[in-house]
């Protein structure tokens, strides 16, 4: 089979398209023909050696993939033999075949493109959680959804909006409308010009009740003081430290220097609450992962879940994927075709 292998740690040129064996699947598993494979900022942090969840190099990345099961290991049913699924995976997805445990496969909708099944899992687990399980939001409520045109983004807009929350949204301003569109009440172009003024303005001086920052650094503390009374903050990635070689290295540190230091008693006292998710933690969840992707599956056949792919790439453009995506250029995820 073909796959993107990760060389070793730097720039894009460090991705190589070779040729690997087919993987068997074992007692449990299922190998899938892949047809789409989300990319996810996590691929470009442990490209460039600032995700310390990645595998070591050589590597193949890839948490996501769309494709017909293949064929089947021991204990499971060989009806499911030529079935659109969609997978979770533990890496190895960015390739044309993946062995996956069976328990971590969907049945795909039959509404859905391969290219926006992929889109689903990382960005829309990561969502419910950061809004729903963990986050509480309630009708009515308020909500930032910092980077708001992004993968994570827009799956979080449309769970807030079948929730019936007020949205509020940064984006540049190139996607303001796209965003609009979709159904973001506030959209604030966070390039040219302070967000956390323009935010307390529009709230009435309030703030919201639930932020989602997966930027890091100083942002933390701007999203903090976003929250009003009872607000809660979810924080689930840095993506600002993003950067190769010893650049890299030097944005992580400035990243985690200018980083909040939550007090318990601070937070008591000012009635707010602070929480992070790291999705690539909760394989040994995988009753209550597999409870919301169902949850997620409903809202695709009710219509409120509408995963968006802003662009496909072949396996051989995998540079330019990663440039595209990095320099957040996308509205919506960016997957990769065999």
């Amino acid at each position: 089979m073909r796959a993107i292998v990760t060389t070793r740690n730097g720039n894009v040129g460090v991705m190589k398209v070779e040729e690997r064996p087919d993987p068997v699947p074992t007692q449990g598993q299922v190998a899938v023909r892949v047809k789409a494979a989300g990319l996810n900022f996590a691929d470009i942090l442990a490209r460039q050696g600032l995700y310390p969840d990645g595998p070591a190099k050589p590597c193949i990345m890839g948490y996501e993939v769309s494709g017909l099961v293949e064929s089947v290991g021991d204990g499971v049913e060989r009806t499911l033999i030529g079935k659109p699924v969609i997978a979770m995976t533990r890496f190895n997805g960015q390739a044309e075949l993946v062995a996956v445990s069976s328990a971590q496969i969907f049945e795909k909708p039959d509404g859905l493109s391969f290219e926006q099944a992929a889109a689903i899992p990382v960005n829309y687990l990561t969502a419910w959680a950061l809004l729903v399980s963990m986050g509480g939001l309630k009708k009515d409520e308020a909500v930032l959804i910092h980077n708001a045109g992004g993968g994570v983004g827009l799956a979080a807009l449309d769970i807030a909006k079948h929730i019936g929350a007020k949205t509020f949204g940064t984006a540049s301003a190139s996607k303001h409308e796209f965003l609009r569109q979709r159904g973001l009440d506030h959209a604030i172009d966070y390039r040219n010009q302070d967000w956390l003024p323009v935010l307390i303005d529009l709230t009435q001086g309030k703030g919201v009740e639930l932020v989602i920052d997966p930027l890091g650094g100083d942002s933390w503390k701007k999203s903090y003081r976003a929250l009003r009374a009872t607000g809660r903050m979810g924080v689930f990635g840095m993506s600002v430290a993003s950067a190769s070689g010893i650049r890299g290295k030097l944005r992580a540190l400035k990243a985690v220097a200018q980083m909040p230091r939550f007090n318990p008693l601070a937070l008591m006292n000012r009635n707010k609450g602070v929480f992070g998710l790291n999705l690539g933690h909760m394989w040994g969840e995988g009753e209550k992962v597999r409870g919301w992707t169902q949850e997620i599956m409903r809202g695709v056949a009710e219509g409120w879940v509408q995963p968006y792919v802003d662009r496909a790439f072949p396996f051989d453009q995998i540079a330019d994927a990663h440039r595209y995506l990095e320099a957040r250029k996308n509205t919506g995820k960016v997957v990769l075709v065999p």
